[in-house]
């Protein structure tokens, strides 16, 4: 449904109801927050099911570095009994060390959701807790992950909205070829020119 430069997709909806589900699951087997989960599944969700493997793939990847870090991060800041120390130059560090991984992985898209992982989980950890609440909150970003590439299996987006998206893709390649053919004339032009001005 569109209107006007405002577009309702299935991508939309799916979204919407990965939310939502995150919620409803969260809820009746009373998980607590599911805004971790809720986050996963929506990073998780992408326009078809291919690219929601390839990207669950690097998010599944990134989840568990993250996680694991993040797992880290808290048995290291409750040995500092919570010192601000550790949050202020260990969770850095421990940045630094989720895009190394990553990269060295040839994980590099998912650097975002491991460094979102980490973060989310180190940085929402109340003090005082133990380290099964930081081991929940790892498994909620594979719950969250999980629905997001679940829902792209149930609901697949009709060959027409790809097909227009292919068609889009094509004018604008078109478009782009255009513009390289004039600035390559431009380019030969001038060539011209200055081969004329030294004769």
């Amino acid at each position: 449904m569109e209107v006007g430069p405002f577009r309702l997709g299935l991508r939309t909806l799916k979204t919407a109801l990965a939310v939502m589900i995150c919620i409803i699951l969260f809820k009746v087997f009373d998980r607590g927050a599911p805004m971790i989960a809720a986050l996963a599944a929506v990073f998780s969700l992408r326009q078809d099911l291919t690219t929601s493997l390839t990207f669950g793939k690097s998010r599944i990847l990134g989840n568990t570095l993250g996680g694991g870090l993040a797992i880290i991060y808290f048995l290291v800041k409750d040995l500092f009994s919570n010192d601000f120390l550790v949050e202020l130059f260990f969770l850095p560090f421990l940045v630094i060390v989720v895009i190394v991984i990553s990269d060295g992985m040839n994980n590099n898209s998912g650097i975002i959701s491991a460094i979102a992982t980490l973060l989310l989980i180190s940085l929402s950890i109340p003090q005082g807790e133990s380290f099964y609440f930081a081991l929940a909150r790892v498994i909620d970003t594979f719950i969250g992950t999980f629905i997001g590439i679940g829902l792209n299996f149930f609901f697949k987006p009709k060959p027409i909205e790809e097909e227009h998206e292919i068609d889009e893709d094509l004018a604008e390649l078109a478009k782009k070829e255009k513009e390289l053919e004039i600035l390559k004339q431009k380019i030969i032009l001038k060539k011209q020119e200055s081969d004329d001005s030294k004769e």
